[in-house]
């Protein structure tokens, strides 16, 4: 790779991980051609961006947009990487844990995963990642939540009104 290739990946990085707030660091080393592909498609599916790139890139990338920010991810970069981009912050790890029941095995590795901010190390972190709530998730659970105490104010405040408007039986 000449220089101007790599400063291509790395310019392509940077507008990735800010226009994300949410990337997954996996390790696809061990995964098949045919493998990969599938990932891939799952993902493209799921609007899910795979990037598969250099570590030393990654790492200039994330260090040029905010090295503090991004420290915690790091370490995570070590063999080979495909990060997942998304939206969504749980996308990607449902589409990993999926990929490894389908091909009952445990690859991809999840290495880590930068999520609004936070870091979540490590392959056992998938699950808790599989449960994050979307933001609108939360927002349904709120509105649940404000509706049920008007409907219960409502039911109550139509039951007794209509006992008042009953003739009482002479």
């Amino acid at each position: 790779m000449t220089k101007e290739q790599k400063n291509e990946v790395i310019e392509l990085l940077k507008g990735k991980f800010a226009q994300y707030n949410n990337f997954y660091v996996t390790d696809t080393e061990s995964l098949t051609v045919e493998q990969v592909g599938k990932l891939r498609r799952a993902c493209f599916n799921k609007q899910v961006e795979m990037k598969v790139a250099k570590n030393t890139l990654i790492k200039k990338a994330l260090e040029s947009l905010d090295s503090a920010k991004y420290a915690g991810m790091y370490d995570s970069l070590h063999k080979v990487t495909a990060l997942l981009f998304s939206e969504n912050p749980k996308e990607p790890a449902l589409i990993i844990s999926s990929f490894r029941k389908e091909s009952n095995g445990d690859k991809p590795v999840l290495k880590a995963a930068f999520i609004n901010g936070d870091v979540y190390s490590g392959d056992n972190q998938l699950k808790a990642l599989t449960q994050i709530k979307t933001k609108n998730e939360l927002i349904g659970e709120v509105i649940g939540l404000l509706q049920s105490p008007a409907k219960r104010v409502l039911a109550a405040l139509l039951h007794h009104h209509e006992k008042q408007a009953t003739p009482a039986a002479e």
